[in-house]
């Protein structure tokens, strides 16, 4: 009996090895491997499992070069392919006949959206030759219905794409700071360029301000022949007599572009930015589904702050092209850029820029009522349209050799404020109490130290006066040592808190990335020397403008401070700080702030047309403790009557040039405003 179940059991081992040997996987099995493949988009291995009649219709490249071409054009992703479970009777049936007949759907995603299909493949069991060995196997009938139902009978897939337009960058008055418009693209036409070839690149660099390397650059490229336009630079359409010009040389020729215009040129470059095509490193970061090589993206600036409302998104139609209709497949519509409405005034913007003249520095403009930014100004500047335009590498080096460093953005960094600082210090005194505003200090002498651990540290004043010192006094004539006297009685760490009641060291609340301003390299006050220092905006204490101008809006707001806004759809009216002073200490700074002008060291805004108020501030930027340095020159001011505008101007290194020049250019631009 044992002997009779060992030999049964080995036929049967013996018998399933050999039908194993010779059996082929089920169709269902067979047909769920080549979706594994497609849906992996491994099209090779697809090939291998179709059909000898398909193979000889189709050819291996033929079949794979254009499943990729299509899925690569039309942005093809995750394809999802399913069917049925097949009754055990198709199977049976299958098996016999040798064919069977398997629905399935596609659903897969796409440049213009998702795209579903339903087909049916035919699958036919043929005999291969594999290990000279005869077997069967079901393979795939595949014909392009595969690729979409409309390709069966050799219809032709097509595309269109619809560039989005970018959104445009407006004033509060709908002025453009940036704008889509017309520019000339100039280039040559290599078999008709001057026989003089030399001469004539040399001349057309000269009037395009570039180098005839870079004229060669472009006439080397491997995709130019001798009768196509080899554009070199685009020019803007206001710059007709250089294109004219250009013209006259033999083979060079123009033909228009769509181009980004930047009206306001430099004086809003750092707030405007620009764009440029994307780069390599570019298409890594962004979402591959919107940009293409040949994109232009915002690189700084608002351009790059709300590249994805400017940007816009393309739309796109998937379609079969029969004899006489369009049988679409998916279709996306377009979505056009969002304009960007900011509160900038341009006219404010660019008189305030065009007063410093070249000169290095910062302002920032504000209404103190509403929060909203007429301007921010950074000087020097570039110019934003030569970076679209093109720029070349000879005048990129000239910029970042600069050393007033125009590609610095200065209205977005900190600075020292100097004795503009003062008039918050006195808010924070009077609002903790320990600074009466009428109380006259005893002050001898043009310097003070409060002996104990200042070592030989003296804080100096600019004038000296007999009589007791009051907080008018002080911001009349700027005295250091009263402010000074003040932080030390009221201590660091009320100093500190009141410093950080102003938002100084903590984030700026606004849409344009502002640094932050900071009380010290460590956010903190750590001795009395620096308390004292830091009291009339020396040690180690920053601010941008836009900070000052917003951080003096209590004083005008009866002790709240003004929450920034740079949208025109922001909620106006918003309080940032509230309660820093009330409204009586509010109004002793005002007084103050006035007999700054038409008394003490701002007398240079003293004038007939329109009442100002204001503080001057000079930061000392010393080398060492006994070597001076550039001296940046502060004035925050604003219309005394209306007390509807700040500003809080800045020009560096004033030392070279002549005295009150600060005050004076905020002078002008308050003028301005107010004609």
């Amino acid at each position: 009996m044992k002997r009779f179940v060992l030999f049964l059991t080995l036929v049967i081992i013996l018998f399933t090895s050999a039908c194993s040997a010779n059996s082929t996987k089920a169709p269902e099995e067979k047909f769920n491997d080549y979706i594994k493949a497609w849906e992996k988009q491994d099209f090779k291995k697809m090939y291998t499992m179709i059909s000898s009649k398909a193979e000889k219709q189709y050819k291996a490249e033929e079949f794979i070069d254009r499943y990729q071409k299509i899925y690569k054009d039309l942005q093809i992703s995750d394809p999802k392919i399913t069917f049925e479970e097949l009754e055990k009777s198709t199977l049976k049936k299958a098996k016999k006949n040798g064919e069977i007949t398997i629905p399935f759907e596609v659903k897969l995603k796409s440049i213009a959206g998702p795209i579903s299909f339903k087909y049916e493949a035919t699958l036919v069991q043929e005999e291969f030759e594999k290990d000279k060995k005869t077997k069967k196997d079901w393979f795939v009938q595949w014909d392009p219905g595969f690729i979409f139902p409309d390709m069966k009978d050799g219809s032709k897939i097509k595309m269109e794409i619809i560039e989005p337009t970018r959104g445009e960058i407006l004033d509060r008055n709908k002025m453009p700071l940036a704008m889509n418009g017309l520019v000339y693209e100039i280039g040559i036409i290599p078999e008709r360029f001057d026989e003089n070839e030399t001469q004539s690149k040399e001349r057309l660099a000269d009037l395009l301000n570039i180098s005839v390397e870079f004229i060669d650059e472009q006439l080397q490229q491997d995709w130019v022949q001798s009768d196509y336009f080899v554009p070199i630079q685009k020019i803007d359409s206001e710059n007709e007599a250089i294109v004219n010009e250009a013209m006259t040389i033999e083979g060079v020729t123009k033909r228009d572009a769509a181009g980004r215009i930047y009206p306001a040129g430099k004086s809003a470059a750092h707030l405007t930015g620009y764009i440029s095509q994307v780069t390599a490193e570019d298409l890594k970061k962004l979402d591959k589904d919107r940009y293409l090589p040949e994109d232009m993206v915002g690189k700084s600036g608002l351009e790059k702050l709300f590249e994805d409302k400017l940007k816009g998104e393309r739309g796109a139609k998937i379609y079969i092209q029969k004899e006489n209709e369009e049988i679409i497949l998916a279709e996306k519509p377009v979505k056009h850029g969002e304009n960007i409405t900011t509160t900038i005034d341009i006219n404010i913007q660019e008189k305030i820029f065009e007063s410093y003249q070249g000169v290095a520095g910062t302002a920032a403009a504000i209404n103190p009522k509403t929060g909203e930014t007429l301007a921010l100004i950074s000087s020097p500047a570039y110019d934003p349209n030569n970076m679209v335009l093109g720029i070349s590498q000879e005048r990129w080096d000239v910029l970042q050799d600069d050393p007033n460093k125009p590609f610095l953005n200065r209205f977005s960094a900190t600075y020292a404020p100097g004795s503009v600082l003062k008039p918050i210090t006195a808010a924070i005194g009077l609002k903790n109490g320990s600074l009466k505003a009428e109380e006259g200090l005893e002050i001898n002498g043009a310097t003070w130290s409060n002996g104990k651990g200042w070592g030989d540290y003296k804080v100096r004043r600019v004038s000296v006066t007999g009589a007791p010192v009051d907080l008018t006094d002080a911001l009349v004539r700027s005295d250091n040592i009263y402010f000074a006297m003040q932080a030390v009685r009221m201590g660091k760490d009320a100093y500190t808190k009141g410093l950080k009641q102003f938002g100084i060291g903590e984030e700026f609340p606004y849409k344009y990335p502002i640094t932050h301003s900071s009380i010290s390299s460590t956010g903190k006050i750590e001795d009395e020397v620096l308390l004292a220092n830091t009291s009339y905006g020396q040690g180690e204490i920053e601010l941008s403008s836009l900070h000052l101008a917003t951080a003096y809006s209590p004083i005008l707001n009866d002790g709240d401070m003004i929450k920034p806004t740079l949208l025109l759809s922001e909620k106006t009216g918003q309080i940032w700080k509230k309660n820093l002073l009330s409204k009586e200490d509010a109004e002793v700074i005002q007084e103050g702030l006035r007999k700054v002008v038409t008394k003490g060291t701002a007398k240079a805004a003293k004038n007939d047309q329109v009442a100002i108020s204001g503080k001057t501030g000079t930061a000392e930027l010393k080398l060492s403790a006994d070597q001076r340095g550039d001296e940046n020159s502060w004035f925050v001011a604003y219309p005394t009557e209306t007390k509807d505008f700040i500003i809080a101007l800045m020009m560096e290194k004033t030392q070279r040039l002549e005295g009150g020049i600060a005050t004076k250019t905020a002078t002008e631009i308050i003028q301005y405003v107010k004609k």
